[in-house]
């Protein structure tokens, strides 16, 4: 199935006949995107195709009801956030436990997932990620890996640009202390 633009997208779904193609199309366009902005959230492969599944219900839900006030995958990135972050802090509510604690759970169950193929210096990042405040860890990972404007990422998390900066240069910072710390370097 070929993609098409996104005005084609939401002229289709504004036509009843046509909706089922439509969102088929959406699917297809977005799903690996999406499913990878949620998986560095999520980290392990199972949680984020949960997500994503919920991303979409979502999506499908409330599809009808998109104004057109931001670019359509930026709201798409913003359900997906929402829906990863809903989800972390589901699971998270039953464990109260400590940092270190966490990273170490996330280091055994990445090193346990047959999807995660990354070498030392790829966990030692994520846990670094891991480290940030949730908003620091979505701006890194959408300015960092997705290659996001800050437009985008200010759209998608709904705040201004300007703090959306500051809050990258911390994360960023903050990544860099903990490799530092934390990485033996040759």
């Amino acid at each position: 199935m070929n993609k098409i633009a996104d005005e084609q997208i939401l002229e289709m779904l504004a036509d009843e006949s046509q909706f089922d193609r439509a969102f088929e199309h959406l699917v297809v366009k977005y799903q690996e995107q999406l499913y990878w902005h949620i998986r560095r959230i999520v980290h392990i492969h199972e949680d984020a195709d949960d997500v994503i599944q919920n991303t979409f219900i979502k999506v499908f839900r409330y599809i009808k009801s998109f104004n057109g006030k931001s670019k359509l995958y930026t709201w798409l990135y913003r359900i997906a956030s929402n829906e990863a972050i809903s989800y972390l802090n589901k699971k998270n509510k039953s464990k109260s436990t400590s940092l270190e604690d966490m990273l170490v759970d996330l280091e055994t169950r990445l090193n346990a997932d047959q999807h995660f193929n990354g070498d030392h210096a790829q966990l030692c990042l994520l846990k670094a990620i891991e480290t940030l405040p949730e908003k620091q860890k979505l701006v890194f990972n959408m300015r960092y890996f997705e290659e996001m404007s800050y437009k985008d990422i200010a759209e998608i998390l709904e705040v201004s640009t300007g703090s959306l900066k500051a809050s990258f240069h911390h994360a960023m910072k903050k990544v860099e202390d903990y490799l530092k710390q934390n990485v033996d370097y040759v």
